[in-house]
């Protein structure tokens, strides 16, 4: 029962679609057709002009939109990924310290020469010191007590 049940709506559209084209089929034959299917006709065919009108006017607008899209992932693809972008900051990082670690080393090889040199200097300042400290005393004594009877008022 179930299965004849299943059949009933197809059996019934079956039906229908005989009933209708019997019906045409005898407008048909009678020669004419009345006003109204006329001007249903017009109707269509004017539906199916702005139809086809509307389908011309999307598809102009899908091929710019594709077209833009086209364009936005060719742009895309000339964008450096994130690890990219990531490596290149690293490198440049990389070198800019050991630029840095470099100037250091060698700023801080030029403070040790320069120490190195200073106290050199200072040692060989104060040898020269003594010397002309010991130049002084030896030729001094003499010096001294010819200035000091020169000096020395007569009464």
């Amino acid at each position: 029962m179930e299965r004849a049940l299943r059949y009933v709506p197809r059996v019934a559209i079956f039906l229908a679609g005989v009933a209708a084209g019997t019906l045409t089929l005898s407008r048909r034959e009678r020669g004419g057709m009345d006003p109204a299917a006329d001007q249903l006709k017009r109707s269509l065919a004017d539906l199916e002009s702005r139809l086809a009108a509307q389908e011309t006017a999307n598809a102009i607008v899908h091929k710019r939109i594709e077209a833009r899209l086209d364009g936005h992932a060719a742009k895309l693809a000339e964008v450096p990924s994130v690890a990219q972008l990531t490596a290149a900051v690293e490198q440049l990082l990389t070198r800019t310290m050991s630029s840095l670690d470099e100037r250091l080393t060698t700023q801080a090889h030029s403070i040790e020469v320069l120490r190195t040199t200073v106290s050199q200097t200072d040692s060989l300042l104060e040898r020269v010191l003594e010397s002309l400290d010991a130049l002084q005393t030896h030729t001094d004594p003499a010096g001294l007590s010819s200035d000091a009877s020169s000096q020395q008022p007569t009464v």
